[in-house]
């Protein structure tokens, strides 16, 4: 069964969150350090760092909400 879900985590490059989210990097970490998008991870033992594919979808998933819930 961990395997499965080690499988099934996906990590997404800076340049792929921007382009899903439509955020600049200047946006995505001033969101991360007020708290309302995901943290990234580090990647191997350099700078590199990615997001988990699936946090990234909740927060997409939180915004559609939001505008859903101000819509009625």
């Amino acid at each position: 069964m961990a395997q499965q879900i080690e499988a099934a985590i996906v990590i997404l490059r800076r340049k792929q969150v921007e382009a899903r989210c439509g955020l600049s990097r200047s946006a995505i970490y001033r969101r991360i350090a007020e708290g309302t998008f995901p943290k990234p991870i580090t990647i191997g033992e350099g700078k590199a760092v990615g997001w988990v594919s699936s946090e990234v979808e909740t927060f997409l998933a939180r915004c559609v909400a939001q505008r859903d819930q101000k819509a009625a």
